[in-house]
């Protein structure tokens, strides 16, 4: 009898405990991600995702929030002050926990999102940025990490039982 395998997506990390981030799952990575109990998926890319991420979605009974549904956008554009601050208002919302953070491939939206929670926790710069760069790979887009530097953490509002430490 072959055992198990649980094959977790590309890009896939532990932003703390009960938030995690990747690119966006296929089949295969079905399996690991029922292992982790999920609640809220927040998907940050424009276009629609697969269908058969869809269904299985559908299927687990997650709640699936997907940010950024831009007509004219495309997977080049940034992402938008708006969608950083809906994604990071789902992120700080205790109920919603376990909560995955995903985009096409884990790297640019995904990753500026998490690099504004981190400043939201008050990590400097250069750790938010190492972190950024680790996912990003050698695609890292200066336009992200500029977001990031300049973000105004006061347009956040933090809820007195936040799920995130260190804020």
């Amino acid at each position: 009898m072959p055992t198990q395998q649980y094959i977790p997506p590309l890009n896939f990390g532990i932003v703390e405990e009960n938030l995690y981030r990747s690119g966006q799952p296929n089949e295969l990575n079905f399996p690991f991600l029922e292992k982790l109990g999920l609640k809220t998926i927040i998907f940050l890319a424009p276009e629609e995702p697969n269908q058969r991420f869809l269904n299985f979605v559908d299927d687990q009974e997650y709640k699936l929030f997907h940010l950024g549904i831009n007509a004219n956008a495309n997977a080049w554009d940034p992402i938008s002050e708006e969608v950083v601050l809906e994604a990071l208002e789902l992120i700080l919302t205790p109920s919603n926990y376990p909560v995955l953070v995903t985009c096409n491939l884990g790297r640019h939206r995904t990753g500026t999102v998490i690099g504004c929670l981190r400043k939201l926790q008050r990590w400097n710069l250069t750790s938010i940025f190492e972190e950024y760069r680790r996912y990003a790979g050698p695609k890292v887009r200066v336009l992200n990490e500029q977001f990031i530097e300049l973000f105004d953490t006061d347009l956040v509002r933090v809820p007195e039982v936040a799920g995130i430490k260190n804020m």
